[in-house]
């Protein structure tokens, strides 16, 4: 089985910088993303290629703790994210397009490709019904991130 993706774009009515930082602010994430329950940040310094953290989520009813490190950052265009779980290799890329003076146009594309003997896990998660529940997911994220944004509540 080869690589799997799901790709989902939000419109936000904000700009390209107020989103990046709402976007790379791990210390605040808990309080943009609501599926997000946790995240520990284990490298100092900004968001840059070779961050590292923690992110608890619930994901499909349970608890799941994943460590994540930056491998791609375009400030305020783009950036690659990237985790090893359960045999298999995920990328997580953030797009930001800006759509008019004051709107910015998010695209997340989440990837996964087994690395072992887990492509029955991997089918599972991406899957027709796992890849539903993964855009939702995504989904849920994107109107979080837009609702944070928007609101103006991240003091951006």
């Amino acid at each position: 089985m080869g690589s799997r993706s799901v790709s989902v774009e939000r419109r936000v009515a904000v700009g390209q910088g107020p989103v990046w930082e709402a976007l790379t602010d791990l210390a605040g994430m808990e309080r943009v993303l609501g599926g997000v329950t946790r995240v520990e940040v284990l490298t100092p310094g900004g968001f840059a290629v070779g961050t590292r953290w923690r992110e608890t989520r619930r994901m499909f009813g349970k608890d799941a703790t994943e460590e994540m490190w930056v491998t791609a950052c375009e400030p305020p265009e783009r950036y690659v994210v990237e985790a090893e779980s359960h045999g298999s290799h995920y990328v997580s890329e953030w797009v930001l397009r800006p759509d008019g003076p004051s709107a910015t146009t998010i695209r997340m594309t989440f990837s996964a490709v087994p690395t072992g003997g887990a492509a029955g896990l991997l089918a599972k998660i991406m899957g027709p019904v796992g890849a539903r529940a993964v855009r939702k997911a995504i989904t849920k994220d994107l109107d979080d991130i837009a609702a944070a944004v928007e609101s103006g509540r991240l003091g951006s």
